[in-house]
Order: C-alpha cells, then sequence, then structure tokens
C-alpha cells in the first residue's frame, strides 16, 4: 500500500506559539466615538448643503460635527493654555469658529473632522500597542509543576517560583521559568526569544526560557531566574520602556507651531487694536481682524502638510504596506541605517529542503532517498518532519506506510518502511557508537559524516536517513531565502547610503551563509532581544537615523526603540505588528524601499506645498495690511491656496508615483535554481 501526498497540509502553527490576542475595539475609545459623530454628521449635512437644502437642515448638523469634534481638542488647548503653552489644537478650533463666524461653516467643519480622526487614530495606535504588550505575558504559564524534595510534585503559581526551584516541563507544556535542564531531552521551539526558525535540542545543562514551547521529552529544570528578571518579562519591560521614553514625534509643521501661532494671535489682536488706538471704527478694525485671522490662518499650510502623506500613505497601503500614521510616513524618509531580522524578514521563516544527497553505494536516486525520509517522517508533527513531507509532496512521490513509529526527543524518529527499519535524525546522535559495526557500514557513516559536516558548514540542517542501521543519505534543510531577499538589501544600500546590519539569534554561521547570499557584510548572531535594541541604539548614538524590519516577538524591543520599524506581516506576532510604525501586509519585502523612496517624495511636495502656501498667506496678508482686502476675496484666495496645495499633494495617489519610487527599488528576479550535489 502507498499513500499519495495530495491533501493539503495542516496550517503550520505559528512560530513560538501565539498569545491569546488582546483588542481593544475601536468603539471603546471615547476618541473614536466622538471622531466618528463629528464625520457622520459632517458627510450628512455636507450634501444637503450642496443640493440646496435650506440653512435649518443642515446647520444643526455643522453644528453638532463642531461640538463632538472638537470639544476634546479644544480642552486640551485649554489646559495647555493654563500650562502657558498654546498648541495648534486651540488655534484649529478658533479658527475654525472664526471661519464659521464669516460663513464658511463647512470649511470649519471639515478642519475639526480632521483634527478629531488624527486624534483617534493616535489613540487606537496606542491602546493597541498596550494590548499587545499585555498579550505577550499570557505567552508565560500561569502555573509550573515543582518537584519537591520528598519526589512529590505540586502545582504553583509561576509567579511564587524562586531561585534554586526544580520544575517538570511535560510534553507540550511551555517552559514556566528562564533556568537550565538538570535531566531529560527533548526540542523547544524558542523562536519568540531567539527567532531560531527550528526547535532547539535541550539536553543537561543546556538553558531554556521562560514561555517557550517545549516538544515531546520530558525535562527537569533548576529555575535560575525570579519571573520579574525572566527573559520574556525583560521584552515587556524594553518594549515599555522604548514606546515611553522614544521621543515625541510631530509632523515638520508641527515643530515650528508654537511660534506660528503666538504670532497669529498677537498679529490679530494688533491688527485690532492699533487701528482703535488711532481712532478707527471697531466695526472696520473689527473686520480687518478678521480677514486677516482668516487669511492667515493655518488651514492650508495644514493642507499643505497632510495630503502628500495621507496620499502616500493610501498609495502604499494599495500595494500592501500598511503605514500607521503621517508621522510615520514622513520619519520613514529620514532613515540612513537598515537592521534587519533574518528568519521571517529575509527568509520565509519555513524550514524546507536544500539538498537532496544520497550516499554512493545506497542504490537510491534523490527521490527514492527523499521517499523513504517522508514515509517514516510522516506521522511526526517536528517542523523538520513537515519539511521533509513538503519536498515530497512538492514532487507528487507516492510514500509507503510507515509501521511501528517511534519518535526519540533530540534524535529523530523511526519506523518500518517496506521491511526496512529507517531513521531519520540528527547525525552525530545517530552514528553515536558507529565506530564499532563492521568496514562497509564504517564507510558509509564516514561518507554520512563527511557530508553533514559539508552542509553545516554551509550553514545548513543536516539530517541523516538510515536504513536498516546503514546512513543511506543526508537532507540539507535551510530557512529558505525570499526571493528577493538579495535586491532589496541592494536598494535599501542604495537609497540610505550605508550597507543594512543583520541582527538576528539564530547561530553564526547560518546567519554568516544567508548574509553572503544577500550581500551583507555587518553581521550580529546568537542576539537575544536586549542585544538587538543595544545594536540598534548604537548606530542611533552615532547619528543615524535607524530603520529595523522584523517579525517575531524578539523583535518588538528592537521594532519600539528604532526610529522606525517596519514589521512582516504574514507570519508577524502579534506584538511586533502593534509595535511597528508600518506592516508589510503582503509580506512582499520589495516593497520597503519603495515605501522609503514614496515617503521622500512626499517630503518633497510637502516642501512644495509649504512655499505655495506661504506665498499666497504673505500676500494676502500684506494686501489685508497695507490696503484694504475684501473679506470674499480673502476668503477665496485662502481657500484657493487650500485648493492647490490639496491638489498637489493627491498627485502621490496615483499608479505612477508608486513606480517612480520603485524605480529606486529591487527589480523582481527568478529565483535561482539550486544545485542539487549527489554522492
Amino acid at each position: 500500500m502507498s499513500a499519495t501526498l495530495t491533501e493539503r497540509p495542516a496550517a503550520a502553527a505559528p512560530r513560538g506559539g501565539a498569545a491569546p490576542k488582546r483588542r481593544t475595539r475601536v468603539f471603546a475609545l471615547a476618541e473614536a466615538r466622538w471622531a466618528a459623530a463629528a464625520t457622520v454628521a459632517f458627510l450628512t449635512a455636507l450634501p444637503l448643503q450642496l443640493t440646496g437644502a435650506p440653512a435649518w437642515a443642515w446647520g444643526p448638523l455643522y453644528a453638532i460635527a463642531y461640538v463632538t469634534g472638537g470639544w476634546e481638542p479644544g480642552w486640551a488647548g485649554l489646559r495647555a493654555l493654563r500650562e502657558k503653552t498654546l498648541d495648534v489644537d486651540l488655534l484649529m478650533i478658533v479658527a475654525a469658529i472664526g471661519a464659521a463666524s464669516i460663513g464658511q461653516v463647512m470649511d470649519g467643519a471639515l478642519l475639526i473632522v480632521i483634527f478629531a480622526t488624527s486624534g483617534a487614530l493616535e489613540a487606537l495606535a496606542t491602546a493597541r500597542t498596550q494590548d499587545s504588550v499585555r498579550g505577550l505575558l499570557d505567552l508565560a504559564p500561569t502555573t509550573a509543576t515543582r518537584l519537591l524534595d520528598d519526589g512529590g510534585e505540586e502545582t504553583v503559581a509561576t509567579e511564587d517560583l524562586v531561585v534554586g526551584d526544580t520544575i517538570l516541563i511535560r510534553p507540550g507544556e511551555r517552559v514556566g521559568a528562564d533556568g537550565r535542564v538538570l535531566d531529560g531531552a527533548s526540542e523547544i521551539d524558542q523562536a519568540t526569544i531567539t527567532g531560531e526558525p527550528l526547535p532547539a535540542a535541550k539536553q543537561q545543562g543546556d538553558e531554556v526560557f521562560a514561555g517557550t514551547l517545549n516538544g515531546t521529552g520530558a525535562l527537569r529544570v533548576k529555575v535560575e531566574r525570579d519571573a520579574s528578571d525572566s527573559v520574556i518579562a525583560r521584552i515587556v519591560a524594553m518594549v515599555e520602556e522604548a514606546s515611553e521614553t522614544k521621543a515625541p514625534t510631530q509632523l515638520f509643521i508641527e515643530r515650528v507651531e508654537q511660534r506660528y501661532s503666538l504670532g497669529m494671535v498677537f498679529a490679530t489682536l494688533a491688527v485690532f487694536l492699533v487701528p482703535l488706538a488711532f481712532g478707527a471704527a471697531v466695526t472696520g478694525s473689527l473686520l480687518r481682524a478678521m480677514t486677516f485671522m482668516i487669511v492667515a490662518s493655518p488651514c492650508a499650510v495644514v493642507l499643505a502638510t497632510m495630503p502628500p502623506l495621507l496620499s502616500a500613505i493610501a498609495n502604499a497601503g494599495r500595494h500592501g504596506v500598511l503605514v500607521k500614521s503621517a508621522v510615520v510616513m514622513e520619519r520613514l524618509g529620514q532613515v540612513d541605517a537598515v537592521a534587519l531580522d533574518k528568519t521571517g524578514t529575509l527568509t520565509e521563516g519555513t524550514p524546507r529542503i536544500t539538498d537532496l544527497l544520497p550516499l554512493t553505494g545506497s542504490g537510491l536516486d534523490e527521490d527514492e532517498l527523499l521517499a523513504l525520509a517522508g514515509a517514516a517522517e510522516h506521522p511526526s508533527e517536528h517542523p523538520l518532519a513537515r519539511a521533509v513531507v513538503d519536498a515530497a509532496r512538492r514532487r507528487g512521490l507516492d510514500l509507503p506506510v510507515a509501521e511501528g513509529f517511534a519518535s526519540t526527543p533530540g534524535i529523530g524518529v523511526t519506523a518500518t518502511v517496506s521491511g526496512a527499519v529507517i531513521a531519520v535524525g540528527a547525525p552525530a546522535r545517530l552514528l553515536d557508537g558507529a565506530a564499532d559495526a563492521p568496514s562497509t557500514e564504517t564507510e558509509a557513516t564516514a561518507a554520512a559524516v563527511a557530508v553533514a559536516e559539508e552542509l553545516e558548514r554551509d550553514g545548513r540542517t543536516a539530517v541523516l536517513v538510515q536504513r536498516d542501521g546503514v546512513p543511506v543519505g543526508v537532507l540539507g534543510i535551510a530557512d529558505r531565502l525570499r526571493p528577493d531577499a538579495a535586491a532589496t538589501v541592494t536598494a535599501l544600500a542604495a537609497l540610505t547610503g550605508a550597507s543594512p546590519v543583520l541582527v538576528t539569534g539564530d547561530n553564526p554561521r547560518a546567519a554568516a551563509r544567508l548574509a553572503a547570499e544577500v550581500g551583507i557584510t555587518d553581521v550580529r548572531a546568537g542576539l537575544l532581544p536586549q542585544d538587538k535594541v543595544a545594536a540598534v541604539q548604537e548606530q542611533e548614538r552615532a547619528g543615524r537615523k535607524v530603520l529595523v524590519i522584523g517579525d517575531g516577538v524578539n523583535d518588538a524591543p528592537a521594532l519600539a526603540a528604532a526610529h522606525t520599524g517596519i514589521a512582516m506581516g504574514r507570519a508577524g506576532s502579534d506584538l511586533a505588528l502593534e509595535t511597528a510604525d508600518a506592516v508589510v501586509v503582503r509580506d512582499e519585502l520589495a516593497t520597503v524601499p519603495t515605501v522609503i523612496a514614496l515617503s521622500r517624495a512626499a517630503r518633497r511636495l510637502v516642501v512644495q506645498n509649504l512655499v505655495i502656501a506661504s506665498v499666497f498667506i504673505s500676500g494676502l496678508v500684506v494686501w489685508d495690511l497695507v490696503a484694504t482686502l475684501p473679506l470674499p476675496l480673502g476668503v477665496l484666495g485662502h481657500e484657493g491656496s487650500t485648493v492647490i496645495v490639496g491638489l498637489n499633494g493627491l498627485r502621490l495617489l496615483r499608479e505612477s508615483a508608486w513606480k517612480r519610487a520603485g524605480a529606486t527599488g529591487p527589480r523582481p528576479v527568478q529565483e535561482p535554481a539550486r544545485a542539487r550535489r549527489s554522492r
């Protein structure tokens, strides 16, 4: 009998397991509810006004938009005023009310809606990040099995464990505390901590981390750190600290809001009071001051900044890159250094067969070797087993039914296939004691060792296949490089003027091999989360603005600490997705340099728009001060400048804008065929 692998494979579990998601609902936030109410009222009033409905039909709706969208920023502005600070929120409310006072009700309401929506998005982003930080704590189990001196055991809360306690980790359980293995052997998926794509074999003397997932073996572990000092707890602390201490980010125009706001207020008062001091009529002075406030209001300046950035965000979103705010889009164009994670970022995060190497004298070809290994591994849930079975599925091989399946943690699997005992596993463990075998087996063993060592020197994981105790072949397994990785690295280096840095928790050999393939020379391997943060901070202390690209829980602190962070969306952990400033939703790494170039194009348009707005505002202000600027003409000039800069900013919505930005990014490349070697 044979089993043809035609069924769809079971969905792989997320690397390192997933913490239960805690997500604040949008309308659980007061800011979101007020912004939604203002938006609905505005969108209801606008068509009524445009179609000529009487003012009593749309006027109250605009009033609702003013109140619901404006009371929070207005109150915040008043609180800031009490602290002797004048911020742009209060200025916008005053400008909106001023616009309404001279009949421009719709313009003022639009300004209110823009500000209310922006505040709601900021509040939502903050809440979601806090959700993910709290959810990360769910990775660590709440209870653990503590072994007693009399040989008994008890279930205790993990926070009650103290250094020196011994705990039992059963198969399939999460490790309850950071510690060291006293007894037992197993394989632990510790991708949440190190980012390694494959489970790590653990035996006596090896270190284990809280929150990681145990495999099929049982372990006795001596606790070496308190729960508050575990690696997973330190990740939470680092993310929170980075989020709190990261310098406040502002749009370009917000950096001068204090001076502009104060200047406009004092200038408006002067325009009103100075003529009065020389005997001018109150009505004329008030009209001139009101005209001045309208033409000098920052509406055009605000729209000079936002449309290019929002258009760039929308364009990037159409192409699978979610940029979370206009501030982030502006900051992306400032980066001049890049730090890349390895597993799940430059690679696909899933182990795959790279080499099929039948040994001389085995009588097997590549397909026959893969069929034997696939049949033996078919009942196993180990990631390496899935890689073997998936390779057989892609080749359309018929796998014989395996009998007597057994799995030994840290060693491999055995099964009877077509009357022969097939063993698949780690070469060092399977070949232990092979020196006492007959000479023919010893020759096969020596050949297998040589092949395995060569694969491991190349950074691959070697898997030995034995038939009735005799080595018949070796499989090479590695995390597959993304097809566009090398071109992306080249494009990032061209954009920033510096070669990206590889920061990974994986082993140095695997990291060095992959770095050589993509053209990275600066490799930092074997890093824990705090080490990645240190690597980022080292560059930032040197004056660089670092972009971090990652996908795992272990990348989250670095994503939070960096100038800008981008997460890979498909396999990214919940914490990484929420901590990052942008998310590559479709996992197309080549979009990263394109969105950086698009950000720089948006920044150029912002500068253009600011020049246009400044020219209009300056001209109208001078006209109002030197001569008599009719109010309707002032409003027309003000609104005209707003329309011009708005339309100019919308140019980045076009598909051609993405294509132009992509001209500096990587070209699509075909994945090179891997050369297969055989012996």
